[in-house]
């Protein structure tokens, strides 16, 4: 007899789409597959919770050599909708679509001169991007097969040391302990990213593999009454394991914000260990992981995080129920901390490094969060 409680378990189709993904990954998995090992000398976390996820090394395939379309012929594949990661550096604006993220989880760029990962893990819709350069080795990056806490456990082919994406630390190897420099980034609604871009590059679907680009195998799985996938720690009971929060980590302190209570006030400010901050919110941007098609998905909005300082200033921001806007000049401002309209037109807020994510995920790599009510 079967004893584990009902929300333990993923429902049946959520279940079945996982099977299906592992198939896919096997059955186009490289013939040279990379052999990984754990070392439990290394290892910093227990090894029996680095978990196989069905496929091996790489059958979930990085991308390593990124091609870029422009934002006009983008357009003929991308809906208004559809969430993007936007990442930018030193002017090098890029969107990486969730449909083509979802299948290939690492994207292994150089953004602005800067070497970059720019990854996603759909089991826990964290979407992170990473300075590569360690010590001044260039590091790239490939897909374990593995989980830890239900987030993808990434290898770099220097060293073959094991990397939970969630902390951007390495885990398991000879760099174990080490942890790659987060890069701010975001989801948004690739109509939002093109308006404020529009002369952005876009990853391209030609990645040199056969997927189905737009298709989600995840389907339902960030269904309210879901259960993360291979999770075997014990979930934080504050909230509902897949609620979706914005969550961030300023030194030893973390805090994470339900985005359910953002989308009634739009604005949020706080301090974080010292560092003040501001959290926009905008709808309209879908879900990756809801319907079977993406650009079919419910609604669950997108945000960012700034320094609410300005020229040493401070700036107090609101929703008047129009746009948001400072009350300091009523200039208005878009979910990417730049603002579009008023006396500051053209003037961007400094980023800080946030992720989206379910609760479960934030809460099982930072146990003594801080839970915004």
């Amino acid at each position: 007899m079967d004893s584990t409680p009902p929300r333990s378990r993923p429902p049946a189709a959520i279940a079945v789409s996982l099977a299906l993904l592992a198939s896919i990954a096997l059955a186009m998995a490289p013939a040279r597959a990379v052999e990984l090992t754990i070392d439990p000398k290394t290892a910093l976390v227990p090894v029996q919770d680095i978990i196989p996820g069905g496929p091996p090394p790489d059958g979930i395939p990085p991308i390593d050599r990124p091609v870029f379309v422009s934002v006009k012929e983008a357009g003929r594949w991308l809906r208004e909708t559809e969430p993007v990661v936007a990442f930018e550096w030193r002017g090098d604006a890029r969107a990486y679509p969730l449909q083509i993220l979802i299948w290939h989880e690492i994207v292994n760029d150089t953004v602005g001169g800067k070497p970059v990962s720019v990854t996603y893990c759909p089991l826990c819709n964290s979407a992170l991007a990473f300075d590569r350069v360690l010590e001044g080795t260039t590091h790239d990056f490939g897909t374990s097969g593995m989980l830890y806490h239900s987030d993808l456990v990434m290898y770099d082919r220097q060293t073959r040391s094991l990397w939970a994406q969630m902390e951007g630390r390495a885990i398991v190897g000879k760099l174990a302990g080490k942890r790659l420099t987060v890069l701010p980034t975001a989801i948004l609604a690739w109509r939002d990213w093109r308006e404020a871009h529009p002369q952005g590059k876009v990853l391209s679907r030609e990645t040199g593999h056969n997927r189905p680009y737009g298709r989600n195998p995840y389907a339902g799985y960030d269904a309210a009454d879901s259960y993360p996938f291979l999770f075997k720690g014990k979930a934080d009971t504050r909230l509902r394991p897949m609620e979706r929060v914005v969550a961030i980590s300023v030194g030893e302190q973390a805090k994470a914000y339900p985005v359910a209570a953002l989308s009634g006030t739009r604005v949020l400010h706080d301090i974080v260990n010292g560092q003040p901050l501001v959290i926009f919110y905008a709808p309209g941007t879908v879900s990756a992981l809801d319907q079977a098609e993406i650009a079919r998905s419910r609604e669950v909005g997108a945000t960012g995080v700034f320094d609410p300082h300005l020229d040493g200033k401070r700036l107090a921001f609101r929703f008047d129920g129009q746009a948001i806007r400072d009350r300091e000049t009523g200039s208005t401002w878009n979910i990417l901390g730049v603002a579009t309209a008023g006396p500051l037109t053209g003037r961007r807020l400094t980023r800080l490094a946030h992720v989206d994510t379910f609760w479960f995920a934030w809460a099982a790599f930072k146990p003594h969060t801080a839970l915004h009510r």
